[in-house]
């Protein structure tokens, strides 16, 4: 699960980092609050992630799939030209992070640590 949490923070990496540049400085509402939405549900997710995944790799995972999806945006959009070298690179981005998934880590004391209960007061 918090793999799924993480991939999801990701992509609201992208629609928050994607909105910032559609809000002209903030000065437009609507990309402005989709920003700040987009900020909030991103950093949850992020935040809830690092439970379990070790922060070198939950934020090289987050950070590496809101890139590439942020530019795979700007190029579909035609915001930015597509290139064959663009594509190799995003797919090595990409990769990459598949790659940091299966990498075995001796766990911390975060990974042995009870996640919190949400039914106590």
């Amino acid at each position: 699960m918090p793999w799924a949490i993480l991939l999801i923070s990701a992509v609201f990496e992208a629609v928050w980092a994607t909105a910032l540049g559609l809000s002209d400085g903030l000065s437009k509402t609507g990309p402005a609050i989709v920003f700040f939405v987009g900020l909030a549900l991103s950093m949850a997710g992020l935040g809830y992630a690092m439970i379990r995944i070790p922060i070198s790799v939950a934020y090289s995972v987050w950070i590496g799939v809101g890139a590439a999806l942020t530019v795979l945006y700007a190029m579909l959009t035609g915001e930015e030209p597509a290139s064959a070298l663009k594509g190799v690179f995003l797919g090595g981005i990409i990769l990459c992070v598949i790659g940091l998934k299966f990498v075995k880590t001796k766990p911390g004391s975060k990974a042995e640590q009870q996640l919190p209960d949400s039914s106590s007061p």
